[in-house]
């Protein structure tokens, strides 16, 4: 009896309590408190879906309150929707008699897919808010989206489904050649690149300063046999780089902005040539820029920054390059990586490697490549000029050489991170003069904010004044003048700005 006197009761309090919030709420007051006031969902493109922002409500009150609306202020209209609490409510866009518990919070979870039509024409922002009961207990919470407007290049698909093709290295991958009309790219609009574009064969693809190309996951650009690639980027008076050309991937939340691997490789293919880059900064890739293997593919490049390769900021098998003023940071394996033989000439660079591992290295030669026929080439020529050469690991340069092909290489007035003792005839910086002049060893250049990708250096950096006249370019990376003699590196020195 006793027993079923106290199951009884028990049972009577579960049901008395189950039922109690589901009656006793009251009307919201217009009390409610939120995480931010306005929520901004940065940057997308045209008619492409941004991520997902979260907006978290509070009722700081001592009552369980119902809401009796949350909704768009364009209501189904709308180009944002929302889900609160798990619940879709109509369409995302309206929501009623919404519960929220006693000093309790609940998450809105907000999207936008907008075209650039729905914008402001005078700043390209499209607007709304998210309402919060209405009359005099009305609460808002800002919208904010700016509208990229841009061209979209990509893949063709056909009437079974199937999306065009490319045959690379003897696989088909997702891409397309660019028609005639698409190998000029203007700073009118940004363009959107799926698969890999091609450059067919006898054709020339050019960038015109200003111009700004993001990449889909696993796309990029191909420069095929007998092809050209010219980027004509130009020097910029402010920081937004307006001059500059920019290729990075497609996603443009601060989220993404230092992530690696969004997108694939600028692939300059087998037997490509006259191929020239000016002033052109490449972000996020995977290779930032792969130059295939092959004598005749050929390439000028000047003022150009690269960051965050998931392998290597530049990949040459056997390329022939002329750079100067180039500034490469953080790659998986290497920076710059010269492999399989070719022909280099490298001018007031600085290759620095600040990827958390023990693997990576500013700076890789190499006459090899494992898995090649034959497996070595001649490396003619690896020459460095007033460069800097260094990173966060004991030592920064990598020479691999098969003693079966040539290995030429010099460095000449640079600084070079390589701290181990080494009894290696390859690696005797100041007893070798056929292979090193004027090197200065592991001395720390300074630099103004390496985690920022800010090289600049000031007149306490280590490669001050350490760079002969002969190899000197007269204008460093920004456009500075160098003076005499020069500073090492892409960038002449000058007082750091003060912080703030």
């Amino acid at each position: 009896m006793r027993t079923f006197f106290l199951l009884f009761t028990i049972g009577i309090l579960l049901a008395t309590s189950s039922c109690r919030s589901d009656f006793e709420t009251v009307a919201s007051t217009g009390d409610l408190v939120f995480s931010k006031d306005t929520v901004y969902l940065d940057t997308v493109f045209t008619n492409i879906g941004s991520s997902t922002y979260q907006l978290k409500v509070y009722n700081q009150g001592k009552k369980d309150i119902t809401i009796p609306t949350i909704k768009l202020g364009k209501g189904l209209s709308s180009k944002y929707r929302m889900t609160v609490d798990g619940m879709h409510g109509s369409e995302g866009k309206i929501f009623n008699n919404v519960t929220l518990l006693a000093k309790d919070s609940m998450y809105i979870f907000i999207e936008t897919t907008a075209a650039i039509a729905d914008a402001n024409p005078t700043d390209f922002l499209y607007t709304d808010q998210i309402q919060f009961d209405s009359g005099a207990n009305l609460q808002n919470v800002e919208l904010v989206t700016l509208i990229k407007d841009a061209t979209f290049l990509y893949p063709k698909k056909s009437s079974d489904g199937t999306t065009e093709t490319l045959p690379i290295n003897g696989k088909e991958v997702e891409g397309f050649y660019l028609e005639d009309s698409e190998l000029q790219f203007t700073n009118q609009k940004a363009y959107v690149i799926y698969g890999y574009a091609a450059v067919p064969e006898g054709k020339t693809v050019t960038f015109d300063p200003g111009a700004r190309v993001y990449f889909h996951a696993n796309s990029g650009l191909l420069v095929s046999k007998n092809a050209s690639l010219n980027v004509n980027g130009a020097l910029s008076s402010t920081e937004k780089l307006e001059k500059e050309v920019i290729f990075e991937g497609d996603r443009l939340e601060p989220l993404y902005s230092d992530i690696p691997g969004q997108w694939g490789t600028i692939w300059l293919a087998n037997g490509s040539t006259n191929n020239t880059i000016n002033h052109l900064t490449i972000k996020n890739a995977t290779t930032g820029l792969f130059i295939e293997n092959s004598d005749q593919t050929t390439l000028s490049i000047k003022n150009t920054q690269i960051y965050n390769s998931v392998n290597h900021g530049i990949l040459a098998e056997n390329g022939r390059i002329k750079g100067e003023n180039i500034v490469i940071n953080r790659a998986g394996l290497s920076s710059l990586a010269c492999l399989y033989g070719g022909n280099y000439e490298f001018t007031h660079c600085t290759f620095n490697n600040n990827w958390q591992s023990s693997l990576q290295s500013a700076v890789a030669l190499s006459n090899t490549l494992a898995g090649a026929t034959p497996e070595s080439k001649d490396l003619v020529k690896a020459t460095f000029n007033n460069c800097i050469i260094y990173g966060s690991n004991t030592n920064e340069l990598s020479l691999d050489k098969k003693n079966s092909s040539a290995f030429v290489y010099q460095f000449n007035n640079s600084l070079i991170k390589y701290s181990s003792t080494s009894t290696n005839p390859d690696y005797q910086f100041d007893k070798d003069p056929q292979h090193y002049n004027g090197i200065i060893l592991n001395q720390d250049p300074k630099f103004y904010k390496v985690s920022q990708n800010k090289f600049n250096i000031d007149t306490n950096s280590g490669a001050f004044a350490k760079g002969n006249q002969t190899y000197n370019i007269s204008l460093d990376i920004i456009g500075n003048t160098r003076t005499s003699p020069p500073d090492l590196g892409a960038y002449q020195s000058m007082p750091f700005p003060k912080s703030k």
